[in-house]
């Protein structure tokens, strides 16, 4: 068995070569790539996407893995062997229902589809986005007969390929109970006197705002010797492999702090890679499952990067960066940062009202899928559900249905943004209960104790773990909204003072 393992290992050594290669290509897709160049890339992406799936589900591969797969109860289940081993074979049993030419041509087309909504988001122009969409719909229905053709709901399939385990019954479950919570937190935050946040809308320099993200973001435990920070439309993490982990931050004019929030998310997801157990790379299984990711991310910004105690110590350099805030105090700028009002653009939301933005795109996710609606009528159909889920209405598409990319890829991985935020807390409190002095210590500018706990709970783990499995491990209990929403309540009460 153990020579066995070893040929397996070559071909996941392969596969992951592969596909960082593709990373790369992506990160260069949405940073430097000359605009003329996207059928080029779409061809280049859609030939190593092809390669990547025809080594992964090939007959080889297979027979390892189901020989392999049998050996399972003889190993510790946590062990990396046992792990590279299930997660390997649980996704080639996917996989391998797709044809491969099938998915060259939702990579091609998914490429294109980045070039057409980045010029309709410019131009705020569904119709140039709609044909992609709809191509890029059509396939994945096409997908979720592959892979579940007799499922009762056949988003589920969706979901289970990027968070395994997960159904649309058991999020919507979650969303169900999150949401009338939420709502009512809004109606009583916005009863009160409402927070002046104006000093947040001055005109702060480009250099400033890009020096302290790189500041922050080092802080923070994000190794620029194996990354680097660029500007992009969208923000991201890319990691080609642990030792080289990119991000991105977005320039925003009407709110320049979303320049640093946005470079202390994707630093969380970066820190997550680049802390993977070296023993994993070259498997497959070095890369984390969505909702663990996003818990990463939204840890760092939600809960350290929006803390007063994190702009404690940050706050002084910015007022020196920028004159505008010299005489604005560290408990106005506190507040302003967070001030909950329902808005248009999800990766600006607020933490109380990110969570709608969630379930809004997951409703219309299911829907699309599910043929109950059609891409034509997505501007119109958003717009009615901003209105009744925020009490908003964008002014334009760009503001509305165009304002992520994420529709370029496949459906089915959204939800996971609240998830994530729903177990990032579930690990603030078990730190806290662990390390009673981490606010003191994130105060005074000191991280090094975060990443390092974070590290043995979750980075060194990589994808050998679903969300539930892991929430066992890493806090001993399972994924539970409650501590979400007490987290909220309590901290923006105390804001508000309700």
């Amino acid at each position: 068995m153990q020579e066995k393992f070893t040929q397996l290992k070559k071909h996941l050594a392969r596969i992951e070569d592969l596909d960082g290669a593709r990373r790369l290509l992506y990160w260069d897709m949405q940073t430097y790539l000359p605009s003329g160049s996207t059928q080029t890339r779409a061809n280049q992406m859609a030939t190593i996407k092809r390669l990547i799936h025809q080594i992964r589900t090939s007959d080889e591969v297979g027979s390892l893995l189901e020989e392999l797969s049998t050996n399972l109860d003889s190993l510790d289940y946590d062990s990396d062997e046992a792990s590279i081993i299930r997660v390997n074979w649980r996704e080639f049993q996917k996989l391998v229902k797709i044809p491969a030419e099938r998915m060259e041509s939702f990579t091609a087309e998914s490429t294109l589809a980045y070039e057409a909504w980045r010029e309709a988001r410019l131009q705020s122009d569904f119709s140039i986005f709609q044909p992609h969409l709809e191509e890029l719909l059509d396939l994945q229905r096409e997908f979720t007969i592959y892979l579940a053709d007799d499922a009762e709901n056949p988003y589920d399939s969706l979901i289970d390929f990027h968070e395994t385990g997960m159904t649309h019954a058991e999020i919507d479950a979650i969303f169900t109970a999150v949401r009338p919570q939420l709502i009512d937190l809004i109606q009583s935050l916005r009863s009160t006197e409402q927070i002046d946040d104006s000093m947040l809308q001055d005109d702060f320099h480009k250099v400033g705002l890009l020096e302290l993200s790189l500041a922050m973001a080092k802080d923070l435990g994000y190794s620029f010797d194996h990354g680097r920070l660029d500007l992009t439309p969208h923000p991201f993490t890319m990691g080609m492999s642990y030792r080289d982990v990119r991000i991105t931050t977005r320039l925003q004019e009407d709110y320049p702090l979303f320049t640093i929030m946005a470079a202390i998310h994707e630093a969380g997801h970066a820190i997550h890679r680049q802390q993977c157990s070296p023993d994993l790379y070259q498997t497959m299984t070095s890369q984390y499952t969505y909702s663990t990711g996003e818990s990463q991310s939204r840890l760092y910004e939600m809960i350290i990067g929006r803390s007063l105690e994190f702009w404690t110590h940050y706050y002084p350099r910015m007022q020196s960066t920028f004159s505008s805030l010299e005489k604005v105090s560290l408990d106005d700028f506190y507040k302003a940062l967070n001030k909950v009002e329902p808005g248009f653009i999800r990766v600006q939301a607020d933490p109380v009202t990110y969570g709608l933005h969630i379930m809004l795109r997951f409703e219309l996710e299911n829907d699309l899928i599910n043929g109950n609606i059609n891409v034509a009528d997505l501007p119109e159909i958003w717009n009615t559900k901003m209105d009744e889920y925020l009490g908003v209405v964008p002014d334009d598409v760009s503001q509305g249905v165009l304002q992520d990319i994420h529709w370029t890829d496949m459906m089915g991985y959204f939800p996971t943004y609240l998830l994530g935020s729903i177990f990032a807390v579930q690990l603030w409190n078990k730190l806290l209960e662990e390390y009673p002095q981490v606010n003191e210590e994130i105060a005074i500018g000191s991280f090094e104790f975060i990443a390092q706990w974070l590290a043995k709970r979750i980075h060194a783990h990589g994808g050998k773990f679903n969300l539930q499995e892991l929430a066992e491990r890493a806090v001993g209990s399972p994924l539970s909204s409650e501590p979400f929403i007490n987290f909220l309540t309590r901290k923006y009460s105390q804001i508000y003072g309700l």
